[in-house]
């Protein structure tokens, strides 16, 4: 497998303690790049006649190449370390994220109207008008990001509080780039029922509800039975986040091959949640030659060991993944590391598209096929397009919230695809270019402005 591409996800500080003589830096920045690290930033903390004491960032591919990067500075002469530190956990420490009052509270007349005795007032007018919580609260603008635990990234089953991390970076997400108040709400339970329940109490501080990193298939019921149950939007990202910004790059990519949705063959690896997901909103964008494989094989009606979501999207044809990729015009890999190999993209129609989605380390290597391919995407960023779901939910959920929309709707997936392709223009399309940068200041605004108008045209929308 190649070598992964150095990022900041593995990145570290050195504190060294230098020689003051002419060279020792150059020496040290050798060492660093002997060993496959990238160096960013280097700051002088201070200097005396006989040294001077350094911090230098230093990026790396795994903890691994933590380990021999430290050690190939540890082996440069005269150099002392004096802190190793890693930047990921450095930013971690304490959380993410924190609340912080709206108000300032100076005097005896704030204490009165903020709490008691005039937020009785307030009480009692949302008692006898109820739909005034979403102004008088902070209901109208605030997400619960609901996890089990059960599927932490491509980590597993990590549990409650090892799912808190990622929870707490989507609530600094959803604040980012769409201004929603968001919280973690981390379940000590993976019992189904014991799930809905928990989220049906919780429902009245909320405006919306994020499902994050529930295990298939029970996350499929879970948002089943809520959105039937609750009066507000529920939102799972896992499935629908991921498909949104699938379909948005794979707009712009077929566009480069003068190809068309209905026309192309599409292998999905991967019949989780987001390969279920994918499958749906291909489908009504209008692809009607999918195949899905899961681990097994192809998803085929001949199988007995399909669960429901599986046999609805099941096909006629069976076999392995590379006997569904030979002729596809199409893979999207939302599986496993290193499951696709160079003959199974040889194997593809003219001008494949390939979009190795797996994390950290995807379906297929993009270096093995850089010239086999004529669009390649990843999950991660330090690659060219990145499907990145933090394109879609913020804006979605922004624009559900805005419209007091009862629920999120297909439709809505839809034209929130449509938006994000659209902000890609054909000038500045290319084949290392399908898809906006996340910190593209347009893509929330105009995913909210998308989902509005569908939830308007779906008669979903309370205002």
């Amino acid at each position: 497998m190649a070598q992964l591409t150095p990022n900041s996800s593995y990145s570290l500080s050195l504190r060294l303690k230098i020689p003051n003589r002419a060279g020792m830096l150059a020496r040290i920045t050798q060492a660093i790049a002997d060993a496959g690290g990238n160096l960013g930033d280097l700051t002088l903390i201070s200097r005396s006649r006989h040294s001077l004491v350094r911090v230098l960032h230093v990026d790396a591919s795994s903890e691994d190449h933590v380990e021999d990067i430290v050690n190939a500075v540890k082996a440069v002469e005269d150099i002392e370390i004096l802190e190793i530190c890693d930047r990921t956990f450095q930013i971690h420490e304490g959380g993410k994220i924190s609340v912080e009052s709206k108000l300032e509270l100076n005097n005896q007349d704030d204490l009165a109207m903020a709490y008691t005795p005039g937020v009785g007032r307030v009480c009692l007018e949302i008692a006898e008008h109820p739909d005034r919580v979403f102004d008088l609260t902070i209901k109208g603008n605030t997400i619960a990001i609901v996890t089990d635990g059960s599927a932490v990234l491509g980590l597993g089953n990590l549990g409650p509080a090892g799912a808190l991390p990622v929870m707490e970076g989507k609530a600094l997400l959803f604040k980012k780039f769409a201004g929603l108040d968001a919280f973690p709400i981390c379940l000590d339970t993976q019992d189904t029922d014991a799930i809905v329940t928990a989220v049906k109490q919780l429902a009245p501080v909320f405006g919306g509800v994020n499902l994050e990193d529930i295990s298939a298939p029970r996350c499929f019921e879970i948002e089943a039975r809520l959105r039937k149950e609750l009066d507000i939007p529920v939102f799972h990202d896992d499935q629908h986040g991921t498909a949104i910004v699938t379909l948005a790059a794979l707009i712009n990519a077929l566009k480069l091959v003068n190809k068309t949705l209905p026309t192309v063959k599409v292998v999905i690896n991967g019949a989780g949640a987001a390969g279920v997901a994918i499958t749906k909103l291909l489908q009504r964008a209008g692809a009607s030659r999918i195949v899905l494989c899961d681990s097994k094989g192809i998803l085929s009606h001949s199988r007995d060991d399909l669960n429901p979501q599986k046999r609805e999207v099941a096909v006629e044809d069976s076999g392995t993944l590379a006997d569904a990729m030979v002729g596809a015009d199409i893979f999207l890999g939302v599986s496993a590391p290193g499951v696709v190999s160079v003959a199974m993209v040889e194997s593809m129609a003219k001008d494949p598209i390939v979009f190795a989605m797996a994390n950290p380390i995807p379906e297929i290597q993009p270096e093995l096929v850089a010239d086999k391919v004529a669009v390649m995407a990843t999950g991660r960023s330090d690659y060219p397009n990145q499907i990145n779901n933090v394109l879609a939910f913020p804006g979605v959920l922004r624009g559900a919230l805005d419209c007091r929309a009862r629920e999120i709707t297909p439709s809505m997936y839809l034209e929130a695809a449509l938006a994000i392709a659209d902000l890609v223009s054909p000038q500045e399309l290319n084949r290392d270019h399908i898809i906006p940068s996340v910190f593209d200041d347009r893509v929330a605004s105009a995913v909210a402005s998308a989902v509005k108008h569908a939830a308007r045209v779906d008669g979903v929308a309370h205002k």
